[in-house]
């Protein structure tokens, strides 16, 4: 069973965490804009980490905390994304960065912005809003110098292949997974919440374990 913690960064704020598992390596998962924490893919996907040996940290962004749909500004999601990993960090010691969509998204920036972590792992990174292809989220890239491994739906609605192929999986350092078949979220082409997260569990300790510094 995972123990609640509390995150806490500047002004006294403060969100709920789940810390699951033991050991030196440890994962930061962050949770997609429209779920939270305990989404059933977030919890499968960490306790699948967890039973895998690695030391797994989930968190609430505070709109979630709050039970709101719409997600907080960009600075105030890094604000906490960064008091998360913080705190995970102090307790292990090699750091990963893990998130779905928009989890895996504010990881990034975090680690282009120079947060140190070993790597970053991205469950169905939003390439692109919905319908609005002309506004690729690429430009953090440049500045990431750590392995990256992404896994990609082909039926993804934000992240067309030509333009994932072209934009993501030419990346330096990078390492794709193709999910045949699956969308944005699970359920499509056979790719249940329990069969997604082991398949997602599964691969990503394999990697780290491969990757590791």
């Amino acid at each position: 069973m995972p123990s609640t913690v509390r995150i806490t960064w500047a002004r006294g704020e403060e969100v709920t965490g789940r810390l699951a598992g033991d050991g030196p390596v440890g994962v930061l998962l962050a949770h997609g804009a429209g779920t939270d924490q305990d989404h059933p893919l977030i919890v499968a996907i960490r306790d699948g980490l967890a039973s895998r040996g690695l030391r797994v940290l989930t968190f609430n962004y505070p709109y979630t905390e709050r039970g709101g749909k719409r997600p907080d500004p960009r600075a105030r999601l890094l604000d906490c994304h960064r008091a998360a990993a913080d705190r995970l960090g102090r307790s292990v010691d090699l750091l990963y960065m893990a998130g779905r969509s928009m989890g895996g998204r504010m990881g990034s920036y975090l680690v282009a912005d120079g947060y140190p972590a070993a790597g970053l792992v991205f469950y169905s990174y939003p390439l692109h809003p919905a319908g609005r292809t002309d506004r690729l989220r690429v430009e953090q890239f440049a500045s990431i110098r750590v392995p990256m491994l992404f896994f990609q739906g082909t039926h993804d609605a934000l992240a067309r292949m030509d333009l994932f192929e072209e934009h993501i999986a030419r990346l330096p350092g990078a390492t794709v997974e193709i999910m045949e078949g699956a969308a944005h979220s699970p359920g499509r082409g056979g790719w249940t919440v329990p069969r997604m997260a082991d398949h997602l569990a599964g691969r990503t300790a394999r990697w780290i374990q491969y990757s590791r510094p």
